[in-house]
């Protein structure tokens, strides 16, 4: 299968990428490189360097293509939140021209990347899909709007579709993983912190989960990745509609700052910090139907395996950097 993948430039889509190559997919990345590296993708890779509106290259990609992954997206809640409309404008505005040029050249297959954000704070109990939508900032309103958008055109377009609600994407494969400026994302801050580059901060130690802390779902990108395959296969026996991917199970910011002391052997500067607005005691997945509709189920559910695999790579990063 031929498969255009948007945004394969970056942490997620570049993942995806390594898995796709190795199943025997031909690879063609569209990337504006706003927040993706050029250097992280395998060579045989197709690589065009534009942003998504710029239909003039987009419409050939299309038109050569039999699948779409869509991952570029802005996805910093806090700048969505400072700037709602820039992000309306990027993840909306520029998933509207992806349908209108998929209206005119195809393909009819398309895999959505979206987010548990769009589920909002929930009460602590696993979401499933049937939950109400909810979200709490802007960045879970594009991923919210988009999904809805998608519904209500696919049937007009043709097209076969499924959105796959991330939790918390976590860990790395050889050779790729998180390199976010600025990064956001405990895990990555940990490894940081343990690598002396700088202070983690904890944003409340008064939740009612066992240890104060926030617990979150986290999930390892490879896993990811292997879902994406297994939803491109499932579009052609008629599966349609969204999915959750987690493990089903969580860890709190306090079990992951253990998970990292244990994988690295090193101790890091931590401060207490007030409750950040928004935030949830729980995040967890319902991941019955994914396993059920996909015939998938995470391989990496143990918290050590997943911060180690993110270890290796903020340290061949970081030594890489000098």
């Amino acid at each position: 299968m031929r498969i255009l993948v948007t945004g394969g430039a970056g942490y997620i889509g570049g993942v995806f990428v390594r898995a796709a190559l190795a199943a025997g997919h031909e690879i063609m990345v569209i990337d504006n490189l706003c927040t993706g590296f050029e250097d992280s993708l395998p060579p045989e890779v197709e690589f065009v360097r534009a942003d998504i509106r710029e239909t003039r290259l987009l419409d050939p990609l299309l038109a050569r293509a039999d699948a779409v992954v869509h991952f570029a997206a802005l996805s910093i809640v806090g700048d969505s939140v400072a700037d709602p409309v820039g992000y309306y404008r990027e993840n909306l505005g520029s998933f509207l021209t992806l349908l209108d040029r998929i209206r005119l050249h195809g393909p009819h297959r398309l895999i959505f990347s979206s987010s548990a954000a769009v589920y909002g704070s929930g009460e602590g109990r696993p979401f499933d899909e049937g939950d109400p939508l909810l979200p709490v900032n802007p960045y879970g309103g594009t991923k919210l709007a988009m999904e809805q958008t998608l519904a209500h055109v696919a049937p007009a377009l043709g097209l076969n579709w499924l959105a796959l609600r991330y939790f918390n994407a976590a860990g790395a494969v050889p050779g790729h993983g998180e390199r976010h400026d600025p990064e956001t994302h405990l895990i990555p801050l940990a490894l940081e912190a343990a690598l002396g580059r700088r202070e983690l901060i904890v944003f409340g130690r008064d939740y009612d989960t066992p240890d104060g802390t926030c617990i979150r779902d986290y999930i390892h990108v490879n896993d990811l990745a292997r879902a994406h395959l297994a939803a491109l296969t499932a579009l052609d026996r008629g599966v349609e509609g969204v999915l959750n991917l987690g493990t089903g199970r969580g860890h709190s910011v306090q079990e992951v700052i253990d998970s990292v002391v244990r994988i690295t052997g090193r101790e890091s500067v931590i401060k207490d910090g007030a409750r950040r607005t928004g935030d949830p005691a729980k995040l967890i997945a319902a991941v019955k139907k994914a396993e059920e509709c996909l015939g998938w189920q995470a391989q990496y559910s143990d918290l050590d395996e997943i911060v180690a695999s993110a270890w290796e790579w903020s340290r061949s990063l970081y030594k890489d950097r000098g």
